[in-house]
């Protein structure tokens, strides 16, 4: 830790009611909300001109950093989370790095700091603070250091009335100076950049009102962006806003906003935006000017790969994963900005990074959600809320690792795999089956004779979970073998094949060749919950998750698993699929050689839905229950931007780190296709005409194996 780090806060004896807040705003954190948000300013002149500075900041709970008049940072990255032990504080705290360059010799910091969790993404340590240090480098080359500290002012901004509400009649309190306060935070670098912010400005977000004047508008966005309501006023009215932001058409977020004079208001609440509706009112005898638009912010993006194909309505699908995914990509990967869940979604996340190597190539901001989890896991020994979305973190793991060839994640991590790996082996009973496990949630977002998927009981979820425990475990060999333990992988391995053993034994129907979704014997009564764990029922079903599972990660042979492949694209299994359980299907027809037959005909139920919706990606094909209201931002549905790309590549990783590939490109029955792998190395690049050869550009430092009647050109950094 930097003993320069010095954290700053409102004076207690001024401000005795706002020194504290709970700890995350789930359902079973401490019920008092001391909301506050507080400004700090410092300005700093110096002998010799700047040339640029580098600032570590971060802040309980929510930060914007400018100097001058430009925002410098905003953060800081949010600290694991999960629906366990939500009222503890967590595990690590972040910093956040960021480096701009600055002429002249004087510097005019300003911080504006909310304190209290707003969104379930959000924890604090109970207590306000501010924190940055800088690095000064000078134009000579000579540098300082500087940052917070008792000599820096201090007020608390009234006007921020609540989460979603401001009143630009109750002024800012006097600036006064700030104290130090004990360093509860212990700050590691979160090592990823601060996020990109757009201004998005379409016509009518700005209007003239007449004195005393009231009007309604409805403001439409191009697309749904995630992001932040600004408010501007000019003129001398109070004006009051009623904002409320939808994706479509659904109830929505609001803001209250009362602006007072020439007055400006960005709120702290992220949204989810595809359109605005505001009513206004001049509260006043004067005229006012007000503009209303949206911060839209997201994860930088530093290079966007491209899908081109002969089919229309299959590109605007890859255009709206592609938006989605950017949005949901904060600091750090959300489900969606509208539902802002915590680390708890890895299933979203599993599939989200996927979907990021592809479009962006772009691993830091997974490594980091991997290493926030695996802090789940050192904080509740081994658990997490959702069973099937910890397995998946295993398969997480081992594919990035793959993908940047960063063996340090590994290692990093190794702890807390262990701690999952030893929780799981407790629940195997008897007969080899996982028995024992708390729940056998999340497997879907479906309903199966009025039972919820979300939280299934065993002969509808036990399947599914063994299915992902041997995933997992045919990973964690993997992993175990790449950190030299070969030991503890022979030790997994052999859990793995007792596993498969009772899997094929005990829940594999020969007669209609498919897997049971599970076994019909009693739950443990210690184990049921009314919510989590419901009391086991005695039919027997075949539905398609487990089977899919089976097939995507080779619990039965190759030709069984594709028998269950065309059973299961007959619909000779029971139930519906979502886009989230699509990603496993599309993983199993590529594993099984089907992608020419299967392929497309999966991809073909996501343009129905991009149909209704050109502005962002459905969460689901179809609702669960006739009440339930999809979101358009679930970047948990966007797996074509993935598994396209990979099945027209034909693509495996040899060697970590994609040193080494193997491609067999196919058209899958496109008329034409492009499409672009981003590496460490440059961008491979693919173009196909029917009726013609593939033609393949590639950086020379790949050792790539295509097929003989695959044109491949190899080419330099110097020639990109």
């Amino acid at each position: 830790m930097d003993t320069r780090e010095k954290w700053i806060w409102l004076p207690k004896e001024n401000y005795s009611a706002y020194q504290s807040c709970r700890i995350s705003a789930l359902r079973g954190s401490k019920p008092y909300f001391h909301f506050a948000v507080a400004d700090f300013k410092k300005e700093y002149t110096f002998e010799k001109k700047i040339a640029s500075v580098t600032v570590r900041v971060s802040a309980d709970t929510f930060y914007l950093l400018y100097e001058g008049d430009s925002l410098i940072a905003s953060g800081p990255p949010a600290p694991a989370g999960d629906f366990l032990r939500d009222i503890d504080p967590k595990r690590t705290h972040y910093a956040t790095c960021h480096s701009f360059e600055k002429s002249g010799n004087c510097l005019c910091f300003f911080a504006r700091v909310r304190m209290a969790p707003v969104d379930i993404f959000e924890f604090s340590r109970g207590h306000g603070g501010f924190m940055m240090t800088a690095t000064v480098t000078f134009e000579d080359g000579s540098f300082t250091e500087i940052g917070t500290d008792r000599t820096w002012q201090a007020r608390l901004n009234r006007s921020f009335v609540a989460s979603n509400a401001y009143d630009g009649r109750i002024k800012p309190d006097v600036y006064t100076l700030a104290e130090e306060t004990a360093d509860i935070w212990h700050t590691v670098n979160a090592d990823i950049p601060t996020r990109t912010e757009n201004p998005i400005t379409p016509d009518g977000c700005t209007f003239a009102l007449p004195p005393l004047a009231e009007a309604e508008y409805v403001i439409e966005y191009p697309m749904i962006y995630a992001g932040y309501v600004r408010a501007v006023s000019e003129g001398a009215a109070d004006v009051f806003l009623d904002i409320t932001c939808r994706e479509l058409s659904e109830e929505g977020s609001r803001e209250t906003v009362i602006l007072s004079g020439c007055d400006s208001y960005r709120s702290f609440k992220l949204h989810s935006v595809g359109n605005m509706e505001i009513k206004v009112k001049n509260l006043s005898d004067a005229e006012s000017k007000v503009t209303v638009d949206l911060i839209s912010v997201h994860y930088p993006v530093y290079h966007t790969s491209v899908t081109e194909t002969s089919d229309e309505k299959l590109n605007h699908v890859l255009k709206l994963c592609e938006h989605t995914l950017r949005y949901c990509r904060q600091t750090l990967h959300l489900d969606s900005p509208k539902h802002c869940e915590p680390t708890a979604c890895t299933g979203d996340y599993y599939v989200e990074s996927l979907m990021s190597a592809a479009a962006y190539g772009d691993m830091d901001l997974s490594k980091l959600d991997i290493r926030r989890t695996a802090d789940l896991f050192r904080e509740n020994d081994g658990r997490i809320f959702h069973t099937t979305y910890s397995l998946i973190w295993v398969r997480w793991l081992y594919d990035v690792y793959m993908l940047t060839a960063d063996k340090t994640l590994l290692s990093d991590c190794e702890d807390a795999l262990r701690l999952l790996l030893d929780r799981f082996a407790g629940y195997v009973g008897d007969n080899g089956l996982l028995e024992f496990a708390p729940d056998y949630m999340f497997i879907d977002w479906v309903y199966i004779d009025g039972y919820s998927m979300h939280h299934p009981p065993k002969a509808l979820g036990q399947s599914s979970l063994c299915m992902y425990y041997y995933g997992a475990l045919d990973r964690a060999v993997e992993i175990y073998r790449i950190l030299g333990d070969n030991d503890t992988a022979d030790k997994l391995k052999s859990r793995r094949e007792a596993l498969r053993s009772a899997v094929n034994s005990l829940l594999f129907d020969s007669e209609r060749g498919l897997y049971t979704a599970g076994l019909t014997t009693p739950t443990p009564e210690h184990l049921l919950d009314s919510y989590s764990m419901p009391r086991n029922t005695d039919k027997v079903y075949f539905i398609k998750q487990p089977n899919i599972l089976a097939a995507a990660f080779g619990v039965c042979d190759m030709e069984s698993s594709r028998e269950i492949i065309h059973k299961i694209m007959a619909d000779e299994c029971e139930g519906a699929y979502q886009p989230f359980f699509a990603h496993f299907l599309l993983e199993a027809v590529y594993r099984c050689s089907l992608r020419d037959e299967y392929t497309l005909r999966i991809l073909d139920k996501w343009k129905l839905r991009a149909l209704e919706c050109t502005k962002g990606l459905a969460e689901g094909f179809e609702p669960p229950e006739p009440t339930y209201t999809f979101d358009h931002s679930h970047a948990w549905g966007g797996t074509p931007l993935y598994s396209l790309p990979k099945a027209l590549l034909g693509l495996e990783i040899k060697e970590a780190g994609m040193k080494r590939l193997s491609v067999s490109p196919s058209l899958l029955g496109l008329d034409y296709a492009a499409t672009e792998l981003l590496t460490p190395y440059g961008t491979l690049k693919l173009s196909m005409t029917s009726g013609g050869k593939a033609h393949i550009s590639c950086p020379e430092e790949i050792s790539l194996h295509a097929p003989e009647d695959v044109t491949v050109s190899y080419y330099s950094d110097s020639e990109a």
